[in-house]
């Protein structure tokens, strides 16, 4: 049986993804279908992969209709009112923590070495904001059999961070320096650089998800330990600054609690569907 609300799950999936700094695999922690998530994965490629339809083909209907559609509205907003949209995604991330701390059920299972783990990755993820500029981007010349199979590895090196929480596949690309590439591709509808970087990117998804899967059976807290650090230092990662103009500086406020309220009221949804 599909899980239809699962577009809607998928539609914001794919505009955080193209958001440099928030993380899909964030997203999907918010709305607390990420164990769900690797686990469908995973049993894709098992006798079992036809139970595993009804959750993933929905979920990509909505990622593949934000990447086409609302991605352009993401952009937009990068453009024009780029703190606001960055204080909105640091309020769903901060609306998420109680959720996601009552799911990895901080306070009987964790130890002082949980926390440990927790603020190492913590740091580790909030040490990328030093790495690069987010704004910066050049259009790479797609005609060049070499950048394809640049855009490629991109693909799949992406999408390895685009599932973990923390880490987003869009900064990623920053790095790398194909962003700009790629989201130019998703913007002309360039069928052939989609393809390419799509290849890359479910085998990366494919290859990530099972070994999340094994540390998550084998180590659960302490993976989640790590979850959850990761979400925090993503926090630092996507923070703009403040704007010295009142106005502006009052719409960013506005975003962050318009995002702070959304993240608590799916986190109230989720979770409470779950018990």
């Amino acid at each position: 049986m599909f899980e239809w609300k699962n577009i809607f799950r998928g539609l914001l999936m794919g505009a955080s993804d193209t958001v440099p700094g928030v993380s899909g695999g964030t997203i999907a922690v918010i709305l607390g279908i990420y164990d769900r998530l690797i686990e469908a994965i995973n049993g894709f490629f098992t006798r079992n992969w036809k139970k595993q339809l009804g959750f993933l083909i929905p979920l990509g209907i909505g990622i593949g209709i934000a990447l086409l559609t609302i991605s352009h509205v993401v952009t937009w907003l990068l453009e024009h009112y780029p703190n606001q949209t960055f204080f909105f995604f640091m309020g769903l991330i901060i609306g998420v923590l109680p959720f996601l701390f009552q799911q990895a059920d901080v306070k009987t299972k964790f130890k002082g070495s949980h926390f440990v783990f927790l603020i190492i990755a913590a740091l580790a993820i909030a040490s990328l904001v030093f790495f690069k500029d987010p704004t910066e981007g050049v259009t790479l010349d797609t005609t060049n059999v070499s950048v394809l199979i640049g855009l490629f590895f991109s693909g799949f090196i992406a999408s390895m961070a685009m599932i973990l929480p923390g880490i987003s596949g869009s900064f990623i690309l920053l790095l790398i320096g194909t962003y700009a590439t790629i989201m130019e591709a998703v913007k002309d509808i360039n069928l052939v650089v989609i393809g390419i970087v799509g290849v890359g990117v479910i085998l990366g998804i494919v290859l990530c998800s099972k070994i999340i899967r094994y540390f998550l059976e084998n180590f659960h807290a302490y993976t989640f330990a790590i979850i959850i650090g990761m979400v925090i230092g993503s926090i630092v990662v996507i923070f703009p600054g403040f704007e010295r103009e009142v106005g502006k500086s009052i719409l960013s406020i506005v975003a962050f609690a318009i995002g702070l309220v959304v993240a608590v009221s799916l986190g109230k949804f989720e979770y409470k569907e779950k018990e």
